[in-house]
């Protein structure tokens, strides 16, 4: 099975409400969607999600970066040397890791369906089927109760509360959805980075004083900040998870070594693809430290490889937010992962199970 070709086209599925966060406000999945072609037949899917604030990706960049750097690389290549191919792909120019993830998890879906095995089973095994959390957007504190109520009635027992934005009126809304919830639903508070270190500490004693439960804090402060990462790790009871602080498995052995966090968050477009999320679940595995697996705004074309690594590395990543698809208006994709509201399950068709993404515009 060699590849003989790389195509691209681009997604969009409106929101079924807006997604917001400290960082930004999206109303659209809109991704640029890679399909590899081979001499067989068969196709390999990928997506690439966008994500200019967090990645510094842009449509324009990705696409970029496939035509010119990434795909003269594969043309020709055998799908059985998975290794080198990933090697190609991660070698082909410097960080741009959301068009390398992109490609990475088309090469996943063809090495596995080369074997005519699903992904999981190639990546090790496991139970097919697991259960996500779903976000609840920063806004009005009666908007985020209602959000949260509806979730919980749609089935959702983890609710990932976004916040950031002022320090006050987040405190505010974390114990108003406390309240509400009245212990029906585990809560993920999730500050995008827009809070200091001091900030997040006196936010956290605050809500742990009123006697606010709550299962973790998610990248409390900038990116960069490891220090103040750690500042407010070594202040607060609630485990705190680092995500944009964190891209590459190196990053993940500094943040370990210095007791940055207490838990890891693997996001395939952060990691340029399945590659090195394995070798961070592994790092992390190493070290006793857990994992969750998250998504950007995406469909369900690359969550799906999200959630075949999850239920492959089920040992380290014990939480999982991998509600992108279950945020769009409708699903395009036919084949693979069922998106459930709160359930994802798996097929037992070979690779990702993709057999047809609607809507694509192809790109020229």
């Amino acid at each position: 099975m060699k590849i003989t070709d790389i195509e691209l086209g681009m997604l969009r599925v409106p929101l079924k409400t807006p997604f917001k966060t400290a960082l930004r406000t999206v109303e659209t999945i809109e991704d640029v969607v890679v399909m590899v072609r081979t001499d067989s037949g068969h196709t390999g899917y990928g997506e690439a999600a966008a994500t200019a604030v967090i990645t510094g990706d842009t449509h324009g960049s990705i696409i970029e970066a496939i035509r010119h750097f990434i795909k003269p690389r594969l043309v020709g290549q055998d799908v059985a040397n998975l290794n080198q191919l990933c090697a190609l792909v991660q070698t082909s120019m410097e960080r741009n890791s959301s068009a390398k993830a992109a490609v990475e998890i088309a090469l996943y879906d063809l090495w596995a369906q080369l074997h005519g095995a699903p992904l999981y089973q190639m990546l090790g095994g496991g139970d097919p089927v697991i259960t996500t959390d779903i976000t609840i957007s920063v806004d009005y504190i009666d908007k985020m109760v209602a959000d949260s109520l509806s979730a919980i009635d749609r089935g959702f027992e983890s609710l990932k509360i976004k916040v950031g934005k002022d320090i006050g009126l987040d405190i505010e809304r974390v114990k108003a959805i406390h309240a509400a919830v009245q212990g029906r639903a585990l809560l993920r508070l999730d500050a995008n980075q827009g809070w200091t270190a001091k900030q997040a500490v006196h936010a956290m004693r605050t809500l742990e004083e009123a006697g606010v439960v709550l299962e973790l804090l998610e990248q409390p402060v900038k990116a960069a900040d490891i220090a103040g990462l750690k500042y407010v790790t070594d202040r607060v009871n609630t485990p705190v998870m680092a995500d944009e602080s964190v891209f590459s498995p190196s990053q993940v052995i500094d943040l370990i070594q210095q007791r940055a966090a207490d838990i890891v968050n693997i996001k395939l477009m952060k990691t340029g693809g399945l590659s090195n999320a394995i070798r961070i679940a592994d790092i992390a595995a190493i070290h006793d430290v857990p994992c969750m697996i998250g998504c950007m705004i995406e469909s369900s074309i690359s969550v799906a490889a999200a959630v075949h690594l999850a239920v492959a590395k089920a040992d380290v990543i014990v939480k999982v937010d991998l509600d992108g698809p279950s945020l769009g208006q409708f699903d395009p994709v036919s084949g693979g992962v069922t998106f459930n509201e709160s359930e994802i399950s798996i097929s037992d068709a070979p690779g990702l199970g993709i057999t047809e993404v609607r809507g694509l515009e192809m790109l020229a």
